[in-house]
């Protein structure tokens, strides 16, 4: 018997113990965490170089509330952050999740327009499919029906513009006039929704769990960039699970060169070893607001120093480790094996991502992009196949959270050529049981 509850009544074993890669339930079974968790544990489980400075902030102090101290750890990791960031980004506000950094990112940017005498501007455009957190003010800018849509009567629903699923549309994601395409959406939502009441847009650079790993078409991000600039428009690029390295950089946004006005940072930031999120903005953004007055916003474990010094290690080990190239590294080699993956198995439609963050998807046609019938929650199945061989996985469905079914392999970032191997030989194996059980599914639909 269980007093926990969360989505479901679906029961998992017990957790034993986490090394690197692998995860072991009381039983013995040992599992390769294929996810990275949520796309969390970028530098693996464990690390004792975290550990022990975990340990060292304890024999410390585990709180420190800031209104009443400074912390040594949570200015070093400031300071820290600030350095792997984009030039101009240096002011640091610390939370502890990605719901609660969108939010603070979102109200950080809507008091700057007061103390800057832009008022009207209240509006966040964000995209369709999205995800961007489980509070209401995140739903709000989420695009993803199933999540949003038993709580709209509680929340004020945001703009949005379509994610630019080019391969979806049957456009080339290399072709500049891609990329213009897609960002012309946001110029157009601009225009009607009035650019004096739009206050920022909002963006993941490569789609998380909403679209699987989608990458932006060629021009897109640059187009972007430019389109905020000449509306005066706030640009926050949600690096929730993008940032710490996952992509081969450490923001995703590194890639195009492109420079947010405001940056969100969490999962991969503290790399599960404790609750900790991040905003990092420019001076330009927060001096005004605290001459106005200060911040009007805050959480009760901001900059707490023991998840601050988990983070501070975090960094360190994804340098010292030379994680971030590794990730570029091992990403090519793994989107390379999940080709190989598609071109066996015809159920996968797509294959798409960067660095470690990839996903295959599921289509019952790849010609005409027909995904599999929803009644069969392919993703779900396909899920439990893995996890059975001891491989875990991620999924979510591609299109508004309603149909199409896509598989996000996101390992940790200090996976080896023979991690890969163990993940491929495993997909493998669940691809061929997968699709052996179709016509059963069928009949079941």
């Amino acid at each position: 018997m269980s007093h926990l509850f969360y989505q479901g009544r679906t029961r998992k074993p017990v957790l034993a113990q986490a090394r690197g890669v692998y995860m072991w339930d009381e039983g013995g079974k040992r599992y390769l965490d294929g996810s990275s968790g949520a796309m969390v544990c970028n530098i693996g489980h464990s690390n004792e170089a975290v550990l022990e400075a975990m340990r060292r902030q304890m024999e410390k102090s585990t709180f420190g509330y800031r209104l009443h101290f400074e912390t040594e750890a949570s200015e070093r990791l400031a300071a820290r952050t600030v350095e792997k960031t984009p030039v101009g980004l240096n002011k640091v506000f610390f939370v502890s999740g990605g719901s609660e950094a969108v939010e603070s990112a979102m109200k950080l940017a809507r008091q700057h327009a007061i103390a800057t005498g832009r008022e009207q501007r209240w509006k966040v455009i964000s995209r369709s499919p999205s995800y961007h957190g489980c509070t209401l003010g995140a739903l709000a800018v989420t695009g993803y029906a199933t999540l949003t849509q038993p709580f709209a009567p509680m929340m004020r629903e945001m703009p949005k513009i379509p994610a630019p699923r080019a391969y979806l549309d049957g456009l080339d994601p290399t072709d500049p006039a891609t990329g213009d395409h897609y960002a012309d959406m946001l110029e157009d939502c601009i225009a009607r929704e009035g650019a004096a009441s739009v206050l920022a847009f909002l963006m993941e650079p490569v789609g998380g769990a909403s679209t699987g790993a989608l990458v932006p078409p060629t021009g897109y991000m640059k187009r972007i960039r430019q389109i905020c600039d000449r509306h005066d428009i706030i640009l926050i690029m949600d690096e929730v699970m993008t940032g710490a390295g996952r992509t081969g950089a450490f923001l995703g946004a590194d890639h195009w060169g492109v420079t947010p006005d405001i940056v969100v940072l969490s999962k991969g930031f503290a790399a599960g070893y404790a609750p900790l999120g991040a905003i990092v903005a420019s001076d330009a953004i927060v001096d005004p607001v605290l001459d106005a007055g200060g911040f009007a916003h805050g959480f009760t474990y901001a900059g707490n120093p023991l998840a601050c010094a988990a983070g501070h290690a975090v960094l360190e080990e994804i340098d010292r480790l030379g994680l971030i190239k590794n990730a570029a590294r091992m990403g090519d080699r793994l989107r390379a094996r999940l080709d190989g993956l598609m071109e066996r198995h015809e159920i996968i439609g797509d294959v798409r991502g960067k660095g470690l963050l990839l996903a295959f998807e599921f289509m019952a046609d790849r010609v005409s992009k027909r995904p599999l019938p929803k009644e069969y929650d392919a993703y779900l199945r396909f899920v439990e196949i893995a996890y059975e061989k001891g491989l875990i996985v991620y999924a979510r469905r591609t299109r508004d959270g309603v149909e199409g079914d896509h598989i996000l392999v996101c390992p940790p970032l200090t996976v080896t050529n023979t991690h890969l191997d163990e993940i491929i030989e495993v997909l493998d194996q669940s691809l061929q049981q997968f699709t052996a059980e179709l016509p059963a599914l069928k009949e079941m639909a």
